[in-house]
């Protein structure tokens, strides 16, 4: 396992997607179960994942702008993550999907776009997490 630089505790209390969250740093949310096929009534699971994934691929793609040596107040990019609820007919749950969109500042005139994107998405925690490479464990405590 590799070397553990930082973690994050967040408690989860109630009644699961209608409860609360709270944790280190100021996390402290009622959560709220989205509406299937509407607008949310609110936070909900999912939209904390994607602030958290379109914040980490933020930092990533910044990263990997810097190293192609792009200025990134030039070409300020921008990141959309979208998650979706799916239904899972395998066990009639649910599973997640998502995407990532980037978009930059004057985007015409930036070269190898498309490949800044790909590395972030190699290079970011959050992707990897998301396509499975994550150490993740449940226990009773």
């Amino acid at each position: 396992m590799a070397e553990t630089i930082y973690t994050q505790k967040v408690t989860a209390t109630g009644a699961g997607r209608d409860g609360r969250v709270q944790g280190d740093g100021g996390i402290d949310f009622d959560v709220r179960p989205p509406k299937l096929n509407g607008a949310s009534a609110g936070v909900n699971p999912e939209s904390l994942l994607a602030a958290a994934w379109s914040a980490c691929f933020n930092g990533a793609l910044q990263k990997m702008m810097g190293e192609a040596g792009v200025d990134t107040a030039a070409h300020a990019p921008e990141v959309d993550a979208e998650v979706s609820l799916n239904r899972d007919p395998s066990d009639d749950g649910f599973r997640l999907s998502g995407r990532i969109t980037a978009r930059f500042k004057d985007q015409d005139s930036l070269e190898g776009a498309a490949e800044l994107v790909a590395k972030a998405h190699q290079f970011c925690p959050f992707s990897k997490a998301l396509a499975g490479e994550f150490d993740a464990e449940a226990v009773l405590g």
